[in-house]
């Protein structure tokens, strides 16, 4: 887990559209104005690829593997006490393994120390991958948006008590 570095913006902008159906996935220009807003924040989580070799150690013998991203989420600290997450995206074949867990609780974190109170997010209503994600974290539906993708579909509110005590750190099994 580390800080997003300007030089990677294609590459966030590639998972984005691996992520979201277009309608959903953001726009060159969205993301770049996202990851620029002020207070906003951008968490890379890298990973082992490993090319065609059955094993890692194997791979790494060989000279095939090498470390990519995975995922990303964009966050910002927001007025009256409140965090946003814009974005989070995790790549089809890296998830299962926690790494939108990680990615979330990292998030967190920082807007606790920012001294946000809470946290909001939206999400399509027709995703239910991620609404029971977000409700596994504690996230709970305030609202309804409608039409709030262009490409119609309705969006949830989704909000979070920051002022419990955090999660604990979960390994992946």
């Amino acid at each position: 887990m580390r800080d997003f570095r300007h030089e990677e913006f294609e590459t966030l902008w590639r998972i984005d559209q691996q992520c979201f159906a277009p309608g959903i996935s953001y726009s060159r220009l969205e993301l770049a104005i996202y990851l620029q807003r002020p207070g906003a924040f951008a968490l890379v989580a890298d990973g082992i690829e490993i090319s065609q070799i059955g094993t890692l150690n194997e791979a790494s013998k060989q000279g095939q593997s090498r470390v990519m991203t995975v995922g990303f989420i964009v966050a910002e600290t927001g007025s009256r006490g409140t965090g946003h997450v814009i974005t989070i995206d995790v790549l089809p074949d890296a998830r299962g393994v926690g790494i939108g867990s990680q990615l979330l609780r990292v998030a967190e974190d920082r807007l606790r120390a920012a001294h946000c109170q809470s946290v909001i997010l939206e999400t399509a209503v027709d995703n239910q991958a991620a609404v029971s994600f977000y409700k596994r974290h504690h996230y709970t539906i305030i609202k309804t948006l409608p039409r709030y993708y262009s490409n119609g579909v309705d969006a949830f509110v989704l909000k979070k008590d920051l002022l419990s005590p955090p999660e604990p750190a979960k390994l992946p099994q």
